[in-house]
């Protein structure tokens, strides 16, 4: 049984599965579970390890899933590296090694600990083609899973839930959910076509960068207001005008352009958020 559309052999099954890690998406939820457990202060790295483990597996799943609907059910995609029963193979393992996850979890934290990873899993297995054709799903469903992905990584590691990773939680499902609103508008003629609901479809193409950049906007505002309650530390202001100076360049940009920007500027911003919670400069001013 060929996994591989391209060829055979254990070189073509490696190359067709490692084809499914897309670093811009899958970076992300691996950084966010590391800095839910900065966010704990003292770090155990195997728990560590093993949370992003899940968030890799999850991330994974999401990314084979798509493509697996995306080219042989729907046949949007001109091409896939898998064949069909190869994304079902590369399903079945990542599944297990999700599952091994959640079992490690639940064993050296608990079950709120599990609770907190499977969702991640769901929203990633059910993307498409069942959330991907709502606007409210498809535009959350990737930010809440990082959103997720900090609150699993800091309970790990703290066996609570506290204000702290709540606050980013919240910063970054409302920032992410407008960069998708975006990403999505790139393919609004295409998804208007097959009557596929985004945002973008939904209001239009106009009123949906409103939404996004309303959404971004809500998102800095929750940063400063956190930063001055101190609930986040100051530093956080720093992560905050970055942010928007990114997102006020790439405001005049077209969609595709505006999306790698932005993508890039929220690298940027969860850096500096890094560095604000380890160090926090600007405290020392104050």
């Amino acid at each position: 049984m060929r996994l591989a559309r391209d060829g055979s052999g254990i070189g073509a099954t490696a190359r067709a599965l490692r084809s499914q890690i897309h670093p811009v998406f899958m970076t992300p939820p691996l950084a966010a579970s590391l800095f839910g457990a900065i966010l704990a202060g003292s770090v155990d790295p195997l728990l560590a390890a093993v949370h992003v483990l899940a968030m890799f597996a999850a991330v994974y799943t999401a990314h084979v899933k798509d493509g697996y609907v995306d080219f042989h059910v729907r046949g949007e995609d001109d091409d896939h590296p898998l064949t069909a029963s190869g994304c079902r193979i590369a399903l079945a393992l990542s599944t297990v090694a999700f599952a091994l996850c959640c079992v490690a979890l639940g064993f050296l934290v608990g079950p709120f600990a599990v609770a907190l990873v499977l969702p991640t899993w769901l929203i990633a297995y059910h993307h498409a083609p069942q959330l991907d054709m709502n606007p409210v799903t498809a535009t959350t469903g990737y930010p809440l899973g990082i959103a997720l992905s900090v609150l699993g990584g800091f309970y790990v590691q703290a066996g609570t839930i506290t204000a702290v990773p709540l606050g980013f939680a919240v910063v970054f499902l409302a920032l992410l959910s407008g960069i998708k609103v975006i990403d999505d508008a790139q393919d609004y003629a295409y998804d208007r076509s097959i009557r596929k609901r985004t945002v973008a479809v939904a209001v239009g193409p106009d009123r949906a960068y409103g939404v996004a950049y309303g959404l971004m906007a809500v998102a800095l505002v929750a940063v400063v207001g956190f930063a001055i309650a101190r609930i986040f530390p100051l530093t956080a202001l720093l992560a905050a005008a970055a942010f928007a100076a990114v997102a006020a360049i790439s405001r005049r940009a077209d969609p595709e352009l505006a999306t790698m920007l932005l993508i890039r500027g929220s690298y940027v911003f969860l850096a500096v958020l890094v560095a604000a919670v380890r160090f926090d400069p600007l405290a020392a001013l104050v």
